[in-house]
């Protein structure tokens, strides 16, 4: 199975989530690391990423190419992460046939109803869950 984790600025969120999946999937599943900037990219793989690549193509070229996709909500809405994310990104991810796992961090100026608002590594937690699901393993 193949993940992308797709994230910008600072890149801490892409490097928890890569963190936590490692730890939890070890290489049993392939993650590769797409960064808006090279500071995202560079610590999504020194927390475990496979392999990454960092810009717009990278990540335009690689969405339509993994099982699933994990990042900020912001990843689906062009000009997000700062203006980091450009539109061409957005609909590349938001079309990808990948299923789309996101973190709903309500910045961007997007809430999403219905979301518990609680710390970043419990959405991590909860994205590993439908991963494992995705995968057809039990729920722990």
């Amino acid at each position: 199975m193949r993940i992308a984790v797709i994230d910008g600025q600072g890149g801490g969120m892409g490097k928890a989530i890569v963190e936590k999946f490692r730890k939890t999937f070890e290489d049993k599943i392939e993650i590769i690391a797409l960064g808006t900037n090279s500071l995202a990219t560079s610590l999504m793989l020194k927390s475990g990423a496979n392999e990454g690549a960092t810009g717009e193509n990278a990540i335009v070229y690689n969405a339509p190419r993994v099982d699933i996709i994990l990042g900020p909500i912001g990843i689906i809405c062009a000009n997000s992460l700062l203006g980091e994310l450009t539109p061409l990104m957005a609909k590349a991810i938001a079309e990808s046939p990948a299923k789309k796992v996101l973190i709903p961090l309500n910045k961007c100026n997007v809430a999403v109803a219905g979301t518990e608002n609680k710390p970043l590594p419990h959405y991590i937690d909860d994205a590993i869950e439908i991963v494992k699901a995705q995968r057809g393993e039990k729920y722990v």
